[in-house]
């Protein structure tokens, strides 16, 4: 009863209201514009970026030149050669890792995981007390996530699934990349993450909070973002739809 009366006190809002209400809105399309070069320049799309600048005429203080060399490490990491993508990294900017010994570390740990994952068993015990031990001692808050990925080689030895197996994964990969990409982006003052998703989530959270007070054209689905309405049916006719659709009566 409580429902009922509270979903019959909803206010009921016409695709026709809410697009005049919308309409009101001033959006300047310069706006629109920059929010999209925002998400191209920082997720790697120099192409759709260059692309975009010349039909938009939006141009970037950043050198989109300097994409291409963020993506190629990025790529690296992805691959797994991240000896590669650490080599990139200094001729780029030597100071990135120096200043940040935990991207530092999570690189290290990864390209761990990848002498794991090729059955370098020697290979990774020497270096992990080589080259992480020492980031262990000086950082004893990384040295739990040292000991998860050594893990990997007891339950490779003894022939069963490690719980762990998510750090052999892709997207344990795609999660040090993304890292990187944003220390990366931090390094030349620009943001670590693009605008564009966050908009997104609120839109999201405020459709939720505006589904408890009105039933209002929403975009259900965020890649097509069509409007659709939500009322619901006229009594009548949800009452001819229970008979079969017609309009006559008994």
């Amino acid at each position: 009863m409580t429902m009922s009366t509270s979903s019959s006190s909803k206010q009921n809002i016409s695709l026709e209201e809410w697009e005049s209400k919308m309409a009101e809105v001033p959006i300047a399309k310069s706006d629109l514009n920059q929010l999209i070069m925002n998400y191209l320049i920082i997720e790697g799309y120099k192409d759709a970026a260059e692309k975009f600048s010349e039909e938009s005429g939006q141009h970037s203080s950043v050198d989109l030149g300097s994409i291409e060399e963020r993506m190629q490490i990025r790529f690296a990491v992805q691959n797994g050669d991240i000896k590669t993508a650490i080599e990139r990294v200094n001729d780029l900017n030597p100071d990135i890792l120096d200043t940040d010994p935990r991207l530092y570390f999570h690189l290290q740990q990864q390209h761990l995981i990848e002498l794991i994952r090729q059955g370098n068993a020697e290979e990774a015990l020497e270096f992990a007390q080589e080259e992480l031990a020492p980031h262990g001692e000086e950082h004893p808050e990384l040295l739990r996530e040292l000991e998860k990925t050594m893990a990997l080689l007891a339950f490779d030895a003894a022939g069963t699934r490690s719980p762990l197996a998510e750090l052999l994964d892709f997207a344990h990969r795609q999660k040090t990349a993304n890292e990187l990409n944003a220390a990366l982006l931090a390094a030349h003052s620009q943001p670590r993450e693009p605008k564009l998703p966050a908009l997104l989530q609120l839109l999201a959270w405020t459709q939720e909070q505006l589904d408890e007070k009105a039933n209002y054209p929403r975009i259900t689905n965020i890649v097509s973002a069509v409007l659709e309405d939500q009322r619901p049916p006229p009594k009548d006719a949800a009452g001819a739809a229970a008979t079969g659709g017609g309009t006559q009566r008994a």
